[in-house]
This record gives C-alpha cells, sequence and structure tokens, in this order.
C-alpha cells in the first residue's frame, strides 16, 4: 500500500486501513487490480480518479464513510447506479461512497409496500416487486439506479396513472452529515421528508426506501411506432391534440431520433431521422388497445410493435440503446406545446450533432398533475409536457460541441415554458440549474432543511442547494 494524495493532503496508509478494518465491504484504492473498474460510471464524460471508493455492505458501512469523509475533509460523492448525467456519482481525489452492493428489498404484498436498499436499480426493484403483480413508477432505462432517480423526481410509465416516483416514497433511511441515521416520514423529521421528494442528494445519503405499490401487469400494453421525418409535424401535432384528454393509464412519450440499425426497421430507414412514438397503458389490456389506436393513425407507421408486452419488457425496451460506455449530456424544459413550440422543437431535430442525439417529449398530467405543488419539493406540477434534450456520442470526439448543440436547443426551446427544468436532467452542476429546478420560495424552504442536516455542505455534489452563509 502506499499514501494517497487528496485534494486537501495525504492519507496515510494507517489512515485508510483503519477505516477498512471498521468496515464490513471494502475499499478501493489507486493502484488497486480493481480500481479501474471501481471507479468507472455510466456517463464517460466524467472521467475521474476518486482518491478511496467505499463499497458499503449496509448503513452501518455508509455511516463509517460519511464520518471518515468529514473528518478528512473529503470531498464526497455517492453512488448507487451511478448514472448521473451530470456526474455526481465520482469525484477526483474524494471518497466515492459506492452503495452499488446494497440490493435488499423486503415486499409487503398485503399493505402494498416495498422497502429497498439504496444499491438497487430498477430492473432489480420491479424484479422484486413483480413477482407480487405490484410496481411503482421506475426509470425508462432498467439499469438506472432507484435513489438519485426518485430523490430527484423520478419520470417513468407510471407517471400519469401513479405519479412521479416520488410521489409514492412514504419513508427513507438517511445517514446524515453528522453520522446520524434518520428515519424521513410524513411524521418523522417531516420537513427532510419533503425535501428527499425532489430536492436530490443534498441532505444526507439515503441507504433505503420504502414506496407504494400498485398492481400493474404482468402483461401491460406498450412498445413504439415508428413514423418517417416527413410526417413529424402532423405526427407531433396529432399527438398533441391526443394528450390533452388521454386517459390516466397512457402514458407516452415522442423521441426525435435517428432510426438505428433494428432488424423490424427496413434498411434503407436505417440512419435516417424519425418520429418514434413511445407509449405504456397501465390497466386493462382491451381498454388499452382502443387508448393507443390512435396513436396508430398519427401518419403511416414506417413499423408498430405496440402491443401486450411484459411490464419488465416494457421496463427495458431502450435498455440496449443506452448501454454504459458513451458521452451523455442531457438538459431539459417544461414547455406547453404551443405551434411554436413544436417548431422549435422540430427545427432543432434537424440539426442534431451525432445519430445519438434526441429531442424527447413527454408527456405529463394525470396524477402527476394533481399532487399539490407544496406538498413535495418537487413542485413544477403545471406543465403538460417535458422535453428532454440529449447529447450523446460514443467516444469524446467533438463532445464539446454537443454539449454546446444541447445547451442552445434547450434555450430556444425553454422560451415556450416559464424556464424551469427537471432535476435529473440537467447536464452540469451550476447555480442557474439549480434556481430553475426549484423555483422561488421551494429553494428558500430546501436551504431550511440543509441548514438543519447539512450546514457544512458536506453533500454539494449535487444540484447544490447551499446552506445559510456559505458561498
Amino acid at each position: 500500500m502506499m499514501s494517497i494524495d487528496t485534494a486537501k493532503g495525504v492519507l496515510g496508509d494507517a489512515t485508510v486501513a483503519e477505516l477498512e478494518a471498521g468496515l464490513r465491504g471494502s475499499v478501493v484504492r489507486p493502484g488497486d487490480p480493481d480500481y479501474e473498474s471501481a471507479r468507472a460510471v455510466w456517463n464517460a464524460a466524467h472521467d475521474k480518479h476518486p482518491a478511496l471508493v467505499v463499497r458499503c455492505a449496509g448503513t452501518a458501512d455508509v455511516v463509517r464513510a460519511v464520518e471518515f469523509a468529514r473528518s478528512q475533509d473529503l470531498l464526497v460523492a455517492v453512488r448507487g447506479g451511478a448514472h448521473s448525467i451530470a456526474g455526481f456519482s465520482t469525484c477526483d481525489d474524494g471518497i466515492v461512497i459506492d452503495l452499488s452492493s446494497m440490493k435488499g428489498a423486503v415486499v409487503d404484498p398485503v399493505r402494498r409496500r416495498v422497502v429497498a436498499q439504496a444499491g438497487m436499480t430498477w430492473g432489480d426493484l420491479d424484479h422484486e416487486t413483480q413477482a407480487f403483480g405490484l410496481a411503482v413508477t421506475g426509470g425508462l432505462i432498467s439499469t438506472t439506479g432507484i435513489s438519485g432517480f426518485t430523490l430527484g423526481g423520478g419520470v417513468g410509465w407510471l407517471l400519469r396513472r401513479h405519479g412521479l416516483a416520488s410521489d409514492n416514497l412514504t419513508a427513507a433511511e438517511v445517514v446524515t452529515a453528522d453520522g446520524r441515521v434518520v428515519r424521513a416520514d410524513a411524521h418523522e423529521h417531516p420537513e427532510l421528508f419533503w425535501a428527499l421528494r425532489g430536492g436530490g442528494g443534498n441532505f444526507g445519503v439515503v441507504t433505503s426506501l420504502e414506496y407504494r405499490l400498485h398492481p400493474v401487469g404482468p402483461q401491460v400494453l406498450g412498445g413504439l411506432i415508428v413514423y418517417p421525418l416527413e410526417q413529424a409535424r402532423q405526427v407531433v401535432t396529432g399527438w398533441r391534440e391526443l394528450i390533452a384528454d388521454a386517459p390516466d393509464d397512457l402514458t407516452t412519450v415522442v423521441n426525435l431520433t435517428t432510426a438505428p440499425p433494428l432488424p423490424f426497421l427496413p434498411e434503407e430507414v436505417h440512419g435516417t431521422r424519425v418520429a418514434v412514438v413511445l407509449g405504456m397503458y397501465a390497466g386493462d389490456l382491451a381498454a388499452g388497445e382502443l387508448a393507443v389506436a390512435p396513436l396508430r393513425t398519427l401518419g403511416t407507421p414506417i413499423a408498430d410493435l405496440m402491443g401486450p408486452v411484459p411490464y419488465t419488457g416494457m421496463q427495458s425496451l431502450v435498455d440496449p440503446l443506452w448501454t454504459a460506455g458513451a458521452h451523455n449530456y442531457f438538459t431539459s424544459a417544461f414547455i406547453e406545446p404551443s405551434d411554436a413550440a413544436l417548431d422549435a422543437v422540430l427545427r432543432r431535430h434537424l440539426t442534431t450533432p451525432t445519430p445519438f442525439s434526441e429531442v424527447h417529449l413527454h408527456q405529463l398530467g394525470g396524477a402527476f398533475a394533481r399532487v399539490p405543488a407544496q406538498a413535495t419539493a418537487f413542485s413544477q406540477r403545471d406543465a403538460s409536457v417535458l422535453c428532454n434534450v440529449v447529447a450523446r456520442s460514443p467516444d469524446a470526439a467533438d463532445f464539446g460541441a454537443h454539449v454546446g448543440w444541447a445547451r442552445d436547443t434547450r434555450e430556444e426551446i425553454a422560451r415556450h415554458g416559464r424556464g424551469t427544468m427537471y432535476v435529473n436532467f440537467t447536464g452540469d452542476a451550476a447555480e442557474d440549474k439549480v434556481r430553475a429546478s426549484y423555483p422561488g420560495p421551494v429553494h428558500d424552504r430546501l436551504v431550511g432543511v440543509k441548514d438543519a442536516y447539512d450546514p457544512t455542505n458536506l453533500f454539494r455534489l449535487n444540484q447544490n442547494i447551499r446552506p445559510s452563509g456559505t458561498v
């Protein structure tokens, strides 16, 4: 072993050995055989070299890691599924508190609750809950971690029927900056519980999450319909009309993208720009067929893959297109889909810099909109559409220019809303992103919670709510 240089100084062998001796998990250091795999994250745009990766086996290990980080004045990154677009799952010279080994779950099918450890992915959790025909709103990519996704809100296929993932959070176990383990729910630490539902990782390390579950599946009506570029305008305008009075069981997304070389698409379509309508109906299959039928008549489809599918299949439908190792940048805006807004979306789609870069239009409303704005830290309930702009490239070549495209696209599209954005779809950390994600009084209330639970800003790798008196 050797001493480790950090941004704050040097960690000696004995200091690190003492940390490891107090763990049930393990510590990975630079130079260890598994260091490269331990430091890797899903988004290759963030190539960081932490001083230590602490692979936690349980809550006690998290407490030990937090206390160590505080005592050594180390920058802290908290990692669950490692999908953070903005790179919050890793850091240079600091400590990564890695929860990915913490994958336990206990399902109570009678109360329709699950308590899940924070290292689970949505694929993990869906596997456990679908054994009982139950589910909670999860990510559109099954390898996404449950914790960061939920703490930022959580947009998924059950959003209109059952709300955000965070709307279904009933309690959380949290390790605070001073090493305490607290339970936050409607009765214990209620302000912390309010903040955790949308306020991100600002307030501590969440080690387990309790969710309200709902009967879903095992079969749902879902899939995708692909339309050619020349029909994109009629597709998006027709979609806008349909979502105005769609049933809550139906959640849809329009993806303006480039057709990948998939076997269900004609070869002559591969590499051309297309409009893809994706959707899932969460209720009765026969009713679902009626609900999705209008989606099939928005134009003349190139391919129609809408039909009965296992819920877990719908949850992992796009996984092959979103594997680890690419460079990713997301940015977003809540908008109203006016003619001018859709013009801007279609115009920017024609300028995508790579075949993997996309513009998504997520249908909102339903149960999502019925949650009172003040009930959770996720307060932006009045928009009907969330626009997500994705710059994605298999390597680093010209990625800075691709990011510039995404930012410019977002700025143009955001003019058709109130300038607000979704905290989980912000590609980098900046004060303007925080203010756009937490407007007005919500931000002030979050500062109060930060002052109470993390007054020194130990947990600052996030869309940061700075405590009072810090710069």
